[in-house]
């Protein structure tokens, strides 16, 4: 059972506590550098947002030092160190702040204000970025009470994330769109205090130095903490318990679709499925059926019984509406033509130059000189003095008794070629 226990301990290979100490109180402070880096990699963030782009948006976690206050609050709670925890709570604030202004600068001034999939993910936190928060903060503070630091604490700046929620939050205000600022703040929010709340636990299985020695202190801060994560958890409960209901009603949805539809043959060309609508609806297109309105009546009254309770299915037919939204988007995908189709249509374009299509035309050549006995052509780019570059036609031949004059103006003619090249490659 010792083996055991002590396979486990966190204490092996623990760094000295004040050092511990000392290395998290000098990363609190946002003054100088700190506070330029943070702005870089607010902005950084922020375009990664802004052009969708996962890639930047983790350049921009790595290279974020909020972790600081968040950590240095969690070690003051934990030694009940007052000092240090408003001077915690004082960076962050500032650190906040800045955040927000940045952002929010930075979109307000941006011509792209396109909602995109990277930045709709910090506008509705659940239980689950909860327990990112929490268990990505445990390791993060184990790592930092370590002699050997190792690599996990790059990793708990991506997975918690702390920078595109803020940057979301100062989207929120820039487009004065309060419902994202208010989804996004409350994820930092949830990210910034289950960190804290994680850290707050390693330090007292560590026993650390307590600042105090009154058990009354050290039983409000319990307390205050455990009414804390009520508040912070329970909104994140009902908005899981929201999304499940969601992707319970979309799969639903789905499968009487499939099974009243489309396995009756009927081809299905547009689908949206509105879960906060009410009633919740399915707004349906196909491609030639044509419903009755007795029809589309009984399909209604078939969803109650299918397990979707509340909820219109709207069959759209006939629509002018709806042909000009297929060919919206399919105009939208003509002209959205990545640059490398763009620059193997100039290269087909360009190489038409210089292809010579007339298939007959060495048959010709065969039939009216018998005494050439092998034929290459096409067409070659000149590069005269003072001229731009030109085509010109150009055929290699084999053959002796050719009369070259002769084949030139025909040549000429065939072609409608102002001035044919021969070359004789026949051996002398």
């Amino acid at each position: 059972m010792n083996n055991i226990f002590n396979f486990i301990n966190l204490h092996n290979g623990e760094e000295k506590k004040d050092k511990v100490l000392e290395n998290v109180t000098s990363n609190i402070s946002f003054r100088g550098s700190n506070l330029w880096i943070l702005a870089c990699a607010i902005i950084i963030a922020s375009i990664g947002l802004n052009v969708n782009s996962t890639a930047v948006i983790i350049g921009a976690m790595l290279i974020s030092p909020l972790m600081g206050p968040i950590v240095g609050a969690g070690f003051a709670l934990g030694t009940y160190n007052f000092p240090l925890l408003k001077k915690s709570f004082k960076n962050l604030i500032i650190a906040t702040v800045v955040s927000l202004l940045v952002s929010g600068f930075y979109f307000y001034i941006s011509p792209f204000k396109d909602v995109q999939s990277e930045l709709l993910a910090r506008t509705a936190p659940n239980i689950y970025d909860v327990l990112i928060a929490f268990f990505g903060g445990l390791v993060g503070v184990i790592a930092i009470t370590r002699v050997e630091k190792g690599n996990p604490i790059p990793g708990v700046a991506i997975a918690t994330a702390l920078m595109p929620p803020l940057c979301t939050a100062g989207f929120g205000l820039a487009t004065f769109n309060f419902s994202y600022f208010i989804g996004a703040f409350y994820l930092y929010s949830i990210n910034c205090f289950f960190i804290c709340i994680a850290t707050f636990l390693v330090v007292k299985y560590l026993h650390y130095p307590s600042s105090i020695v009154d058990n009354k202190y050290e039983k409000r801060i319990r307390y205050s903490i455990s009414l804390l994560i009520l508040v912070m958890i329970i909104p994140s409960l009902y908005l899981a318990y929201n999304l499940y209901n969601e992707k319970k009603f979309t799969k639903t949805a789905e499968l009487f679709l499939q099974k009243e539809f489309e396995k009756n043959g009927y081809t299905l060309i547009y689908k949206k499925i509105n879960y906060n609508a009410n009633p919740k609806t399915i707004d349906v297109a196909f491609l030639n059926k044509k419903f009755t309105a007795e029809e589309i009546k009984s399909y209604n009254k078939m969803l109650s019984d299918n397990g979707l309770a509340n909820t219109k299915i709207n069959i759209r037919q006939n629509n002018s509406d709806l042909k000009s939204e297929i060919l919206s988007e399919i105009n939208k995908n003509n002209t959205n033509l990545s640059e490398k189709d763009i620059a193997l249509s100039s290269l087909r374009s360009e190489l038409d130059n210089y292809k010579v299509s007339d298939s007959t035309l060495g048959k010709e050549i065969q039939i009216l000189y018998p005494d050439i006995s092998g034929v290459s052509y096409g067409k070659i780019a000149q590069y005269p003095e003072t001229d731009s570059a030109r085509l010109q036609f150009v055929m290699i031949y084999s053959g002796k008794k050719v009369n070259e004059l002769q084949l030139k103006n025909w040549l000429e003619k065939r072609l409608n070629e102002k001035n044919v090249k021969l070359l004789n490659n026949s051996e002398n």
